[in-house]
């Protein structure tokens, strides 16, 4: 089971990657392992000397109790000490950096969730891509065509 975050390719360019824990409660945990996490809309934050995963939507397990389950609380994100601090000189040092979270996947029965340092990308370089991606496709149309 691994999850993507889809907007993460378009819309930054990573820089670093790192595995992090992920602390979660009993229920969020089978949430996550039935597949039920999105990403798309989260971001990372280091508050002090701890990193937060922020508004990552995990729904709740249909055989749990649901008073008081919030969807996109706040979760905790388990780095060494070096990381964290690597991570916030990086941040401090070159502007327009950012931490987007990756991807979630199980690694011998934990949950992990990859996360990058990257940089985000302007709307000319997606408008460029967006163009090499239709130019691509439409030369696999036209050799298809040819074939048959």
């Amino acid at each position: 089971m691994k999850i993507f975050n889809r907007k993460y390719r378009r819309d930054y360019q990573e820089i670093e990657k790192y595995e992090v824990g992920i602390a979660l409660s009993g229920a969020e945990v089978k949430s996550v392992r039935a597949g039920r996490i999105r990403l798309e809309d989260s971001f990372v934050k280091i508050l002090g000397s701890e990193v937060y995963l922020i508004n990552a939507e995990i729904s709740i397990y249909e055989f749990a109790r649901p008073q008081g389950y919030d969807l996109r609380r706040t979760r905790k994100l388990l780095l060494h000490k070096k990381e964290i601090i690597r991570l916030k000189t990086k941040l401090a040092s070159v502007g327009g950096l950012t931490i987007v979270p990756v991807s979630c996947y199980n690694k011998a029965g934990l949950i992990k969730l990859e996360i990058a340092l990257a940089k985000g990308r302007k709307g000319m370089e997606k408008k460029l891509e967006k163009r090499r991606d239709i130019e691509r496709e439409q030369k696999r149309e036209a050799k298809e065509y040819l074939k048959s």
